[in-house]
């Protein structure tokens, strides 16, 4: 098992949630004694997902389930290049998830940011992701209605983010988790979002849902119809965006059939 330097910041982080000075100094104490285990109710890291930009673990923060995630450096990029290029994505994901909140979509509650260590630590949502739900549709629980909710949903939320000026960019049912206790949609993982009020840029949003839909989800039917239906209902600009989907569409067919 290896100690991970995350824990010596851990402090700051704490610090920054608003929490008790006193208890964070002790609790500061046993963090950097703790090491990666397979059981992070300890407050140890766990690490549940890892891509190409960044770490994923689960662990405790502040006697609160939470989500760490690490941006790591690239060691092809000069180390004085690559911090500022992490902390410049890392605070632009930390502020679009602010604005996504603000705009009524929900999303993780963000309890720190760590320029030093390259880390944000949020919420732990409690349930299923869209993704593992559309794929049990005909199983039991996952019927017509149940999608037709989630679709409408995802649509609704879309439509208020589109709306605020906040475009996604990653718009996949990886990145949509449904809160088990009050069957709420949550977007997560702000890591490509951007700030655009072109309905290009919206338009391409949407197709990038659609093309995923279509390759991973393609036994759940008219999704996609249902998702624009909740669009359309909460964007007030729907129509520009729709009217720009369907040459983005048009494009992206020529480019298939060029190979």
């Amino acid at each position: 098992m290896t100690r991970h330097p995350i824990f010596n910041n851990f402090l700051t982080a704490a610090i920054s949630y608003g929490g008790d000075a006193a208890n964070l100094q002790l609790q500061k104490v046993d963090l950097t004694e703790m090491e990666i285990k397979a059981d992070g109710s300890d407050g140890s890291l766990v690490l549940i997902k890892q891509g190409a930009e960044a770490r994923v673990f689960e662990s405790t923060f502040v006697g609160r389930r939470c989500i760490v995630k690490e941006r790591f450096s690239k060691k092809y990029r000069h180390p004085t290049l690559d911090s500022k290029l992490t902390i410049k994505r890392l605070n632009a994901e930390a502020r679009c998830m602010t604005k996504a909140r603000r705009l009524g979509v929900a999303t993780p509650v963000l309890y720190a940011v760590d320029p030093v260590m390259h880390t944000l630590t949020f919420e732990y949502v409690e349930g299923p992701s869209v993704k593992d739900i559309f794929l049990g549709f005909g199983l039991v629980g996952v019927d017509d209605e149940r999608m037709t909710d989630i679709a409408t949903q995802i649509g609704n939320a879309i439509g208020k983010l589109h709306d605020g000026g906040l475009v996604h960019g990653d718009l996949t049912t990886s990145n949509m988790l449904m809160r088990s206790a009050a069957n709420q949609l949550v977007l997560i993982d702000f890591g490509l979002s951007f700030t655009s009020t072109l309905p290009e840029d919206k338009a391409v949003d949407l197709y990038v849902l659609e093309r995923a839909l279509l390759s991973m989800h393609s036994s759940c039917g008219n999704v996609m119809d249902q998702i624009l239906a909740g669009y359309k209902k909460s964007s007030k600009q729907w129509s520009s965006t729709f009217n720009k989907l369907a040459q983005v569409r048009q494009r992206g067919r020529k480019r298939t059939m060029v190979g």
